[in-house]
């Protein structure tokens, strides 16, 4: 499409079931708010739109999980997700949420305008279903092993190692998430949407037609899904939790969230246009409308394939244009987890780096995981804050307010004659919109930042080669050209950054006192007409970046140690086989003292120690020097079984057996008694 009229850009509804993390941000947040906010500068008519997606399985298990509502959980983690979007600086024209009346309205009417065109399959079929707790299990109410990769731990629509999506009957040893069971198979009815009749549009419109600039993971999942043929899928669920299915014969059902969830798309446009006295029709219907999809990587069936099978067997609105899927973000070397709270935490961010909005929102685009899943480090972090935006950006633009207030008291002074190295530098400045306009409009967010960055690179470079400090003392009417020139740098980078750096380039702005000139708007960066003319009258220089200290960081590796720490799972071992009390009584476990202690030669597990056991001194032969240095526990206090009929291992007779527990980073421990007060040889009973 060719320069549309307007604009509908969504962005993934994020699950209620707990915070927005870095790896949101990076795959979908940041990215579609740079497009809008880019759009908008150009005078694009923009309906940027969100909201909480409250009805997703995820969020009725960890309702169970805190043994509240699921109601109170959507309303809690609704509010922290919107309030801390909102002071990031994203900016949404709506945010909106599923619980919300006109969206249950909105998904109601949409089923039974399917439903009555005849649009939907209706089938009597096996569901898996939990016995014991006597529910039908959703998709995430099952995990099992992935039938793709092998991961043991897949969601029953979803493997979060592979990516591949599924149905829950294709797990291998399911098993319910509620009980642990092994779900049984028992009949249900549900309607579906008939996926394989749409297989050959889709084929056409998307792998065959005019996609050629979508990106390559999400051609490539499409075409395997296609590959694979499609299935009918089902629309419906047997759940209490949702939007209920509104037909005679469906109590008790509710709409599948992935029906339900992207039509909150479409129910967040008509909130805002309701809200704003605008149509909301156009957004969606009319074919002068570029509709973007920003998502992750494990949305691209829906919003490729499932999406736009349900709009075009609707018939009236637009398919989208683009869905510039991202990979996947980890942190600091691991895949980012919500349940074991691996995870930087956006509201959590903005209270331990206050003021920084813009310093996260330029690592994560810096670093974005577009092509390819990208790992988020501390370190990283604060090396592009401290070498990039401090070094580069915030110097250029501190050097240049500083020497003017010290030259001119903040007055831009006259130009007088341009040199060759002036107009050449002005040139590249004013090649510099279209050049990242250019990376934008093809979603190389990643690109455009870098070439907003070269930008400051040539206004610290003309200022080095120029030297005006210098300069001053020999030609002060040479400076004034040379400062005249950096402040129009200084101005289209004002500009230029807002759309990555919306809290700098508002900064930026009040200094170079630009509220006071027109409507500042992309296309005024150019050399045919300079955007801080002389005798403007600018602001003092403060600073735009601060270094970020060592202790700062220091501080958010610790919390992410600690939470690896408690992360480490203990596998417990089943009981043994039971024994009598006269088999107890016969074990003999006396408390002892290490005297020594040896590595036994060419084994790795094997220590030779002798043990004071109170009746006697006695070599025991023990598989713990993965656990311990030999000379770190001479001395140590043991718990010993001293009636062990004799061993021998690796030609050593071993004559008891050192009681020793798991620890939970896998290692040994000792069991010992409490205190000094517990003598070699006494009982332990």
């Amino acid at each position: 499409m060719q320069d549309p009229k307007r604009y509908t850009i969504t962005a993934a509804l994020p699950y209620t079931n707990g915070p927005v993390h870095i790896g949101h941000l990076a795959g979908v947040y940041v990215p579609a708010d740079i497009y809008a906010r880019y759009l908008r500068l150009n005078d694009k008519e923009v309906a940027f739109v969100c909201g909480s997606d409250e009805h997703g399985v995820p969020i009725t298990l960890k309702a169970k999980a805190e043994g509240v509502s699921p109601q109170a959980v959507v309303d809690k983690y609704h509010e922290i997700i919107k309030s801390s979007f909102k002071e990031f600086g994203i900016t949404f024209d709506n945010y909106s949420r599923t619980s919300a009346p006109i969206h249950h309205e909105t998904a109601s009417d949409f089923f039974k305008d399917l439903y009555e065109h005849g649009k939907f399959i209706e089938e009597t079929s096996a569901q898996l279903y939990d016995e014991d707790a006597k529910q039908f299990l959703a998709d995430r109410f099952i995990v099992g092993t992935c039938p793709k990769c092998g991961f043991e731990e897949s969601y029953g629509d979803q493997c979060e190692n592979c990516g591949t999506s599924h149905n829950a009957q294709d797990l291998i040893n399911p098993k319910s998430v509620i009980t642990g069971n092994v779900p049984s198979l028992k009949e249900t009815k549900h309607w579906y949407l008939p996926l394989n009749e749409y297989e050959n549009w889709l084929s056409e419109w998307i792998l065959k037609g005019h996609k050629k600039d979508w990106k390559a993971n999400v051609l490539g999942q499409v075409k395997s899904w296609v590959d694979d043929g499609l299935k009918p899928r089902a629309v419906t669920r047997d759940l209490d939790w949702g939007i209920p299915v509104p037909v005679k014969g469906a109590e008790g059902k509710v709409l599948y969230v992935w029906f339900d969830a992207p039509i909150g798309y479409i129910s967040s446009t008509k909130e805002w246009a309701k809200r704003t006295g605008k149509d909301w029709e156009p957004f969606w219907k009319d074919q002068d409308t570029s509709l973007i999809h920003f998502i992750g990587k494990d949305n691209i069936v829906f919003h490729c394939i499932i999406f736009p099978a349900m709009l075009k067997a609707q018939g009236s609105y637009i398919l989208p244009e683009n869905v510039p899927a991202n990979e996947f973000l980890n942190l600091e070397g691991n895949k980012i987890s919500t349940s074991k709270n691996w995870a930087v935490w956006l509201h959590e961010y903005l209270v331990d780096f206050p003021e920084k909005q813009d310093v996260l929102r330029y690592v994560l685009t810096a670093n974005a995981p577009e092509t390819k899943d990208n790992d988020f480090t501390w370190k990283d972090f604060q090396a592009r804050n401290n070498n990039e935006l401090v070094a580069i950006f915030g110097n250029f633009i501190n050097r240049v307010l500083v020497l003017t207030n010290k030259y001119y008291e903040g007055v831009i002074p006259e130009a007088k004659t341009f040199t060759d190295i002036d107009l050449q530098t002005l040139d590249l400045m004013s090649k510099y919109p279209d050049v990242i306009s250019s990376s934008i409009k093809r979603y190389r967010f990643r690109e455009a930042l870098s070439e907003l960055m070269n930008l400051a690179r040539l206004g610290n470079k003309y200022l080095a080669d120029e030297e005006p400090w210098k300069q001053i003392k020999t030609d002060p009417e040479r400076v004034k050209t040379i400062m005249f020139v950096a402040l129009q740098i200084a101005s289209a980078l004002a500009v230029l950054s807002e759309p990555f750096l919306p809290f700098t380039s508002g900064r930026l702005k009040a200094m170079l006192n630009m509220d006071d000139l027109k409507t500042v708007k992309w296309s005024v960066v150019s050399t045919e007409k300079m955007l801080l003319p002389s005798q403007h009258q600018i602001e003092k220089a403060e600073l735009l970046f601060s270094k970020i200290e060592d202790a700062e960081i220091q501080l958010q590796i610790d919390k992410l140690e600690a939470t690896k720490a408690s992360n480490i799972e203990v596998k417990i071992e089943p009981q043994k086989e039971t024994i009598n009390f006269e088999d107890f009584t016969k074990l003999d476990i006396r408390i002892g003292t290490i005297l020594e202690a040896k590595k036994i030669p060419k084994t790795k597990k094997l220590l030779k120690l002798k043990v004071d056991v109170g009746i006697d001194t006695r070599t025991i032969v023990s598989g713990i020097a993965e656990s311990f240095d030999p000379k770190d526990i001479i001395g140590q206090k043991v718990s010993v079984l001293v009636n062990l009929a004799p061993r021998k291992l690796r030609g050593v007779e071993s004559q008891g057996m050192i009681l020793m527990s798991d620890t939970a980073d896998g290692k040994l421990s000792f069991i010992e008694p409490d205190g000094d007060t517990v003598g070699n040889g006494e009982r332990v009973s």
